[in-house]
């Protein structure tokens, strides 16, 4: 099938996570690259939950191109959709559908490219496919594969294939998300004084982490780290004092701060009343635009830097995190065919050109 068909047929698939299911779109990837003498692995995450990992002309020794997408999708969402997202329509050429952009269409590209490479032109260090589940949570399903005994073997570049219009980023920030506990006593709502209010307590932090200073320097790349609180709980009855609130904080980091010294600074600032638990914990991603996978890329992508056309680097986190950690280092690129303005949004779609062009430029990638 072509790249455009089998985009339609990963849409089809419900993987709305929660809770993902991501183990039938799983195999069904599998099962196609097994046909093309791909050597397909199945690790399991959860319950119905699957991350694979594939390869054709790998050897202990060898260093082949990684190509890597994840599986689920987010919910559709509180607004009526005006197609139908798990259909894979074409319109006016546009694929919609949810995960059309984010990411089933970079899937398809990347599956599409690596078979046709390995038919013609295989590269002497062979090609690595690697899909997860549960990546719109935090990464978990990669994360859980990277600490697992898979066998990863060594790489010679990445390319993730999340949306970016089809143009090679090289860096985005870190991701470390955090859950505040706190309690106090509680006490009939006529009486406070006789209880202490958890959410007051909660408030009066929440209002010190507003002005949390990293005291860091711009990162000519990441830019500044910045933090958010995003949700917050507590109490159980209007007429009570609350013994219990939480809260999360949100931090998205530069390569110029340590995650774990600012969970020390941050408990610091609490004091001994708050407990922090993390949630999740994402370095940074990048790669020198002068290194030769990138020049390589951006050539073959008919790019230039020079002209500001690019990102220096992207918004959100992305499985390169853990991919370029796991790989020591390896230039990684995050690259794909969806837009970001269409990811997670009513009436998602993928441009079908995007889409082809994504999967000719893969394969040139590939086989160079």
């Amino acid at each position: 099938m072509d790249v455009i068909e089998l985009a339609q047929k990963l849409i089809r698939f419900n993987t709305i996570n929660p809770p993902g299911n991501e183990k039938e779109i799983a195999e069904f990837c599998g099962k196609i690259l097994s046909d093309n003498n791909f050597n397909v692995r199945y690790y399991k995450y959860k319950e119905n939950r699957v991350n694979v990992i594939a390869e054709i002309g790998v050897t202990k020794n060898s260093y082949p191109i990684v190509l890597s997408g994840h599986l689920d999708v987010v919910p559709l969402g509180q607004k009526k959709w005006s197609v139908e997202p798990f259909a894979g329509k074409i319109i006016d050429g546009k694929l919609y559908g949810r995960g059309s952009a984010d990411m089933k269409g970079g899937v398809a590209a990347i599956i599409s490219a690596a078979i046709k490479s390995a038919k013609t032109s295989l590269p002497k260090d062979g090609i690595r496919i690697i899909l997860s589940a549960s990546e719109e949570d935090g990464c978990k399903g990669i994360s859980h594969l990277a600490n697992s005994d898979a066998e990863f073997g060594n790489a010679g570049g990445i390319i993730v294939a999340e949306p970016t219009n089809n143009l090679p980023i090289c860096a985005h920030k870190g991701a470390l998300y955090m859950w505040v506990k706190t309690f106090g006593v509680t006490a009939h709502s006529s009486m406070p004084e006789k209880g202490i209010n958890a959410i007051y307590k909660a408030a009066r932090a929440i209002t010190k982490i507003e002005e949390f200073n990293f005291n860091v320097k711009n990162d000519n790349v990441l830019g500044l780290p910045t933090i958010n609180v995003g949700v917050i709980k507590g109490g159980l009855n209007l007429n009570s004092v609350p013994d219990n609130a939480s809260f999360s904080i949100d931090i998205r980091s530069t390569r110029n701060i340590n995650h774990q010294i600012i969970v020390k600074e941050l408990q610091t600032l609490l004091g001994n009343d708050f407990t922090i638990e993390v949630l999740v914990d994402k370095n940074p991603v990048f790669t020198d635009e002068e290194n030769s996978f990138v020049k390589m890329v951006d050539r073959i992508c008919n790019i230039n830097r020079n002209n500001n056309e690019v990102p220096k680097a992207l918004p959100y986190f992305t499985d390169s995190s853990v991919l370029q950690e796991k790989y020591k280092g390896t230039p990684t690129i995050i690259f794909g065919p969806g837009e970001p303005k269409m990811a997670h949004q009513t009436d998602e779609y993928c441009k079908i050109e995007s889409l082809k062009k994504a999967e000719k430029d893969f394969y040139k990638i590939i086989t160079e």
